[in-house]
């Protein structure tokens, strides 16, 4: 037996104001999970704690909480000390029992044929699509991560994925792709929230969401803007327009580092730091160069494809991926570098490479870099979706941070600039940066870091703290190094 101090959010909605902590002490067997705190909590001590569950086995979804703010299955997720048990970020009945049922009812079901129509059966190839998709226990852990259920009225990940499961089986009648739209299929900003948090490991962006924009895309149903972009991706090989001279005419085709060279990376630089945010791909190249790095610069690359992707537009992506792969295959490239976290993503996950892809942040602490010197600054840390979720790189960056600025954490949300949400719904976008913004404020922090041009891009018109690349405060810290030699000479 081991001994746990847990805190359990309680609520009573007929009886309380607001949700109080409730702290407890208990003793569990070694490998117990949650759910036997909670039966402990409930047969040992207070027999009023209001909690669900039913298999205990991962099956039902039933005992879904909270457990140090991310979604969990009680009886899967192994107990530990200090941990708080809260509800799923759902309407609340008492305590740990959340409302399921409206969100259940909005779940579509399959629309047979009428009586006396032939009916087809899925073929082998229908089957294994729908595979990954038909696991869903119900549980709404996706549901209660969702960032655009907050601010629009979309059904969420739970209904897209059983659109996209009814659209796959031939069986169904319904009309599944108007339907998606209708209950906000373009609202989703690829977040992956809904995925990670998943007891079933279900891509719903990946698997649903982007299949049922591409089918949305066939029907005629793809947003104005959402065309406008691709129209554009085709006539100039890049995502945004030209305002000002390009990145990759301010540099070389080979960047020398300063010092011996630890490592070649190829760089692919992505629309966004060619075109819209210039200095903080210059700051990087400071960067590099001071830490070892060769740089090669391919000038026949050209947007990922990711904005198509994302958006479902899929008939000019084959183009895009053999543009791009040449560009760096016939020099020899074994590993090219991407420093934005869309183009990262979608290299490692949408394109079959014969290279390696390595976020920078990943290159810097795999190669290690000189130490800056600390700044009197307090900053805060946005990770980009597309980085964290999409890369599994947390870790990284915050190394990095912590040895130039003090950093202080904020909860890791949607900035609301992606999956096309953006461009073609720019009012979602607003609501959603304006929920980072209030994040930002309560960390009381002076500046706000990232690693991603979308959000340094989208967060900056949603703060009044300035926002900075992770390259770009790491330079800053090597030109105060820089400063304080000097002074000393002159000392």
């Amino acid at each position: 037996m081991k001994e746990l101090h847990v805190t359990i959010q309680r609520f009573d909605p007929k009886k309380d104001k607001a949700p109080r902590p409730e702290f407890y002490t208990v003793s569990v067997h070694e490998g117990a999970r949650v759910l036997h705190i909670l039966h402990a909590i409930h047969d040992t001590i207070d027999p009023t704690l209001a909690y669900r569950y039913c298999c205990g086995s991962g099956q039902c979804g039933s005992c879904a909480v909270r457990v140090n703010g991310e979604p969990v299955l009680a009886c899967m997720e192994e107990a530990k000390d200090g941990i708080t048990i809260a509800p799923l970020n759902l309407p609340v009945r008492q305590d740990l029992i959340v409302d399921l049922l409206p969100k259940i009812q909005q779940i579509a079901s399959l629309k047979p044929a009428a009586a006396g129509r032939e009916i087809r059966l899925p073929a082998k190839a229908e089957i294994d699509e729908i595979k990954p998709l038909r696991d869903c226990i119900e549980c709404m852990a996706c549901v209660s991560v969702c960032p655009a259920m907050d601010v629009t009225k979309f059904l969420g990940p739970t209904a897209m994925r059983q659109e996209m499961r009814l659209a796959l089986d031939p069986r169904d009648t319904g009309c599944r792709v108007p339907d998606a739209v209708r209950d906000g299929l373009f609202t989703c900003t690829s977040c992956q929230a809904c995925w990670k948090v998943c007891p079933k490991n279900i891509q719903i962006p990946g698997k649903a969401i982007e299949k049922l924009r591409a089918l949305a895309n066939k029907e005629g149903f793809a947003l104005p803007r959402h065309l406008q972009v691709a129209a554009l991706i085709k006539e100039t090989g890049r995502s945004v327009v030209r305002t000002a001279p390009s990145f990759m005419e301010q540099v070389g085709t080979i960047i020398e580092p300063y010092g011996p060279v630890k490592a070649t990376v190829g760089f692919f630089v992505g629309c966004m730091y060619n075109l819209r945010q210039q200095q903080s791909a210059l700051d990087a190249i400071e960067v590099l160069k001071r830490n070892g790095i060769r740089v090669i610069i391919p000038r026949e690359q050209i947007c990922c494809g990711s904005p198509l992707i994302r958006t479902g537009q899929l008939d000019y992506i084959d183009t895009l991926r053999k543009r791009n792969i040449d560009a760096f295959q016939t020099r020899g490239i074994d590993t090219v570098m991407t420093m934005c976290a869309g183009c990262g993503s979608t290299l490692k996950h949408d394109y079959v490479t014969p290279f390696r892809v390595m976020d920078i942040n990943e290159v810097l602490t795999k190669y290690g870099i000189e130490p800056p010197a600390r700044l009197p600054v307090k900053a805060t840390y946005h990770d980009p979706c597309h980085l964290m979720r999409g890369q599994d790189i947390k870790d990284e960056p915050r190394q990095l941070i912590r040895q130039v600025v003090d950093l202080v954490e904020m909860p890791a949300i949607c900035c609301g600039s992606g999956g096309g949400v953006k461009s073609g719904l720019p009012e979602e976008a607003a609501a959603l940066g304006e929920k980072r913004r209030e994040e930002i404020r309560k960390t009381g922090a002076d500046v706000v870091i990232t690693s991603c041009p979308f959000c340094e891009f989208h967060i900056a018109s949603h703060s009044d703290k300035p926002v900075k690349n992770i390259m770009t405060v790491l330079l800053e810290g090597y030109r105060e190094k820089y400063r304080q030699a000097e002074k000393k000479k002159t000392e």
